[in-house]
């Protein structure tokens, strides 16, 4: 039986390029996230979907609620699809991240390095792919919509092609995008990465 994830990031923040938002608390979607939020809705509006869960940070919770009451489904929140914990790095902005040496070593080797009280990128990919195991065998046969995060949904993509987590440079996840991943015991297939509603 094949199971049908829907890896949908979050929508759009005013921070959304300028800062590592990372786990830090209070960042809601702005005026263009909330229009994305809208459009998601209506892209799944007659999709099957069985279960929808999303990160408990407050741009994901906001991005799954239009699309939860468009299906007329409740969602819940899993801790396993929460961004990765930046730790000291987080709230800071990438100006002045490029300038510290071990931002640029994180970026360099995503395997070998962890942000500074963080955890590392190999660490996030267990949990993602934890979690979608289980949902995989409690949903066989069914499909999934997963709120997250760009990182966590590479780390994740990046399991299912066999790819190494250094490879993560190569995918691009853009806020309120889609990738559709089909999993099953025979393995996994990328149906559409990346895919954002117009």
């Amino acid at each position: 039986m094949t199971t049908t994830f829907f890896l949908v990031r979050h929508a759009a923040h005013d921070r959304v390029g300028t800062v590592l938002c990372g786990r830090m608390p209070g960042v809601h979607l702005g005026a263009r996230g909330k229009a994305q939020t809208e459009r998601l809705a209506e892209r799944f509006a007659r999709a099957n979907v069985a279960c929808i869960l999303s990160s408990p940070l407050e741009r994901a919770v906001e991005t799954a609620e239009p699309i939860a009451a468009r299906l007329g489904l409740p969602f819940d929140t899993c801790s396993a699809l929460a961004e990765i914990d930046f730790g000291r790095w987080s709230g800071m902005s990438f100006e002045t991240l490029a300038g510290d040496p071990h931002w640029t070593s994180w970026n360099t080797s995503r395997s070998t390095n962890r942000p500074p009280e963080g955890e590392t990128m190999l660490e996030t990919q267990a949990r993602i792919v934890g979690i979608m195991e289980d949902l995989r065998r409690r949903y066989a046969g069914q499909s999934i919509i997963l709120v997250s995060h760009s990182d966590v949904i590479k780390a994740a993509l990046l399991y299912h092609l066999g790819l190494p987590i250094d490879a993560y440079a190569r995918l691009d996840v853009e806020p309120a995008s889609i990738s559709t991943l089909a999993v099953g015991d025979w393995g996994a297939k990328i149906m559409r990465l990346n895919e954002v509603v117009a």
